[in-house]
């Protein structure tokens, strides 16, 4: 692999504020979607009442011990480490004319710690959250509002950090809106096809207005979209199939084709027709769709097949897509393929439809990790599909793919987002807690963490080609 990653390629991790903060009402936050979902992105939204309790309230208590984490960070040699701001720690209900102080303090000191070290923060501005306030109080993305409240929280954000944060992201996953409207757009479950596309049309117009703030406040910073590269293969060379496998891609390359070519491509304006829904966009929504993102970044942690015939077979869930199974796969624990050469299939497909530079902000393995007597965790599984992913990244690379970095899903272990789960686990560094939130917190580091501190220093070198 020596020599097929650039000299400046980004290597880090990725977390979320909702699965890693913890501190849940600390210093002002208010309460997010996130915190009424206790039971994950699949569970039941549950009002909060006094004295109850969920494993998110606590989650790794990174927003305490976030210096200890930094420095294991730093031990890796990270280069960049991706996180999101809570929007509720600066402002609470969503609607306030005034940020919260104290929580744009805790973000300066988590981007001064980072500094220290030389990491570069790469900033999710909302992910799998918004502030309840606005869905209790305005129907969340459904209400054109809430546009002008997350230009405000993003205005803010931008002004406050220009200094210290060089690389955004607007929205996480951004397509998974069509699969869990309560988590993307603050909308009921049971929500309509029309209702659901309005209030993801207010989410991309949104998006937009802050790729413009970004670059008027942060000249020298870049700012992207986040995508689930949830990239899908034909089940057959039936025309059929490779027909329904393009319309099934189109339903989440959309929302790249708005935010990287600033229009609603003509497929969903019959996609809209034929399905009778109703979008209202206006002459100015389309004049802000124009301001287009300066790169393209997305999850990757498994592929999937289409037939046109789907009654006929059993699917496997992902991370939020249903997909039938790829006979030539193995699967993970979770019943989640394991699929690298997807992945360089992937950074080509978009490429070659974008022409902007990409970046992997997510890709990892869910595992229960074993700790043995001696305190080691031996998870030569987790280093085995990290491996031959980024094996994969070196050949996209290769083919000609303009790849900016790399952030692993979870370098230490985290709350898991579809369930909740501790048990779960992805992280370079073990977090002593388990799902019912026993535990002391402890960090240790795991097989992995020396394996991908190797990685990082030889830029990609030490990497084996197992093929």
């Amino acid at each position: 692999m020596n020599g097929k990653f650039p000299q400046h390629f980004l290597w880090g991790g990725a977390v979320a504020a909702n699965q890693v903060e913890g501190a849940y009402q600390a210093d002002g936050k208010g309460l997010s979607t996130s915190d009424l979902q206790p039971q994950g992105i699949f569970g039941a939204i549950t009002p909060r009442t006094a004295g109850d309790s969920g494993i998110k309230d606590v989650a790794i208590d990174f927003y305490h011990r976030y210096p200890e984490d930094i420095a294991l960070f730093a031990e890796m040699g990270f280069k960049c480490l991706r996180t999101s701001i809570a929007w509720t720690r600066i402002f609470p209900q969503g609607d306030e004319e005034t940020p919260n102080e104290a929580g744009l303090a805790f973000y300066d000191r988590l981007f001064d710690e980072m500094a220290k070290y030389g990491i570069q923060p790469l900033i999710t501005l909302s992910h799998y959250e918004m502030p309840y306030g606005l869905v209790k109080h305005y129907g969340g993305w459904g209400d054109r509002r809430t546009i002008d409240f997350f230009e405000r929280y993003a205005r803010t954000v931008f002004e406050r950090y220009k200094h210290k944060v060089k690389y955004w992201l607007t929205f996480n996953e951004i397509n998974m809106s069509l699969h869990a409207p309560f988590t993307g757009v603050g909308l009921p479950p049971e929500s309509d096809k029309s209702a659901i596309y309005q209030a993801i049309h207010h989410q991309l117009v949104a998006s937009a207005k802050a790729v413009k703030a970004c670059h008027e406040i942060v000249p020298e910073g870049k700012i992207g979209n986040m995508l689930l590269g949830g990239i899908l293969y034909p089940l057959s060379c039936k025309p059929e199939d490779l027909l329904e496998t393009q319309r099934q891609n189109r339903d989440w390359l959309f929302f790249g084709d708005v935010q990287a070519r600033g229009y609603y491509p003509a497929y969903m304006q019959r996609f809209f027709r034929e399905n009778g829904i109703q979008v209202a966009i206006t002459e100015e929504d389309r004049r802000t769709l124009r301001e287009t993102i300066d790169f393209i970044s997305f999850s990757y942690y498994m592929s999937g097949c289409v037939t046109a015939d789907p009654e006929q077979y059993e699917t496997a869930r992902g991370n939020i897509l249903d997909m039938v199974p790829n006979p030539h796969l193995a699967s993970s624990e979770w019943g989640w393929q394991i699929d690298p050469i997807g992945l360089r299939y992937l950074l080509n497909v978009l490429y070659d439809r974008y022409q902007k530079p990409l970046f992997i902000v997510e890709n990892g393995l869910g595992a229960k990790d074993r700790v043995e007597a001696d305190g080691s965790i031996n998870d030569d599984y987790r280093i085995n599909y990290l491996n031959d992913h980024l094996v994969q990244v070196a050949e996209a690379i290769d083919d000609g793919v303009e790849v900016m970095g790399y952030t692993s899903w979870g370098p230490i272990d985290l709350v898991s987002a579809s369930k909740a789960e501790m048990s779960k686990r992805y992280g370079f560094i073990h977090v002593d807690r388990d799902d019912a939130g026993n535990g002391s917190l402890e960090r240790r580091r795991k097989k992995s963490f020396y394996w991908y501190r190797d990685v990082i220093h030889s830029n990609g070198a030490s990497l084996k080609d197992r093929r």
